[in-house]
């Protein structure tokens, strides 16, 4: 079977063409596939699939191998990929996810900007805020993030009795004086990752209402795996348009034996 390699700021993903319908994967064979060491390696692997009302379906699994809700740079590097394959005859493109529809444009050859789903409205836990951008987060802001251990810290509070049955992404956020650092836990790969499109998204929601800004915004965004941004429109205090802007890449192609 052939396969494409993609990554954006880090976190990479396995991607299929399959608008055949012709490959059907267990979830035993996405988390080998997935997993690193022992085989391709990857956060997650993507189905680009047929799709009646728009050019592509993503559909998207974590590296458990379980099928997952929407995922901001995987759908970046799903777009680059349409692109790489012939699908796109414009540097535009219409497409449906878990979450439904989005559109898309690639800005040059590797900058790919996504408009998310503003979702619903934000919830108040405790210090954290509770947002859904396609995917359910947790954003707690910090001091000093570098000394927080991610993943420890993180698997806590995904597996408490409040987020254990649905999981939740694991976002620690610090404000800099260029605008935010983010470190992921992410649900399905129980692990931090470098890089959560849907997490910096949901990051630059909380940092909006956390200020109370208004009108248009521009939040520069770092990860672990490189730089990002999320472009905010709203009229006053209510977001209309989200965002999420940064490069994606191919990496390689290759051939995989499955059972």
């Amino acid at each position: 079977m052939l396969f494409y390699k993609y990554q954006g700021t880090g976190n990479d993903f396995i991607l299929i063409d399959n608008r055949d319908q012709q490959i059907q994967l267990q979830k035993e064979t996405i988390a080998a596939m997935c997993k690193r060491n022992f085989g391709i390696g990857a956060d997650g692997l993507i189905l680009l699939e047929h799709h009646e009302e728009g050019d592509f379906y993503m559909r998207y699994y974590n590296s458990d191998g379980n099928v997952s809700s929407m995922c901001g740079n995987g759908a970046r590097c799903c777009v680059l990929f349409a692109k790489h394959i012939g699908l796109l005859e414009s540097q535009e493109t219409n497409f449906y996810a878990a979450d439904g529809a989005h559109y898309a444009k690639l800005l040059d050859e590797n900058l790919v900007a996504l408009q998310m789903n503003v979702g619903s409205d934000t919830e108040i836990s405790g210090k954290a805020y509770l947002i859904d951008t396609g995917s359910p987060h947790y954003i707690r802001f910090v001091y000093n993030i570098d000394s927080i251990h991610v993943q420890k810290e993180g698997r806590v509070i995904r597996n408490s009795a409040q987020f254990k049955r649905e999981g939740i992404n694991v976002n620690f956020v610090e404000e800099t004086k260029s605008g935010l650092f983010v470190r992921t836990y992410e649900r399905g790969v129980e692990d931090e990752t470098l890089s959560c499109g849907t997490g910096v998204t949901a990051a630059a929601i909380a940092q909006f209402e956390k200020l109370r800004m208004r009108g248009n915004q521009v939040i520069p965004v770092q990860t672990l795996g490189g730089k990002l941004q999320v472009q905010i429109e709203a009229d006053g205090t209510d977001i209309q348009k989200l965002w999420l802007i940064g490069p994606a890449q191919e990496v390689f192609i290759g051939e995989v034996d499955i059972d």
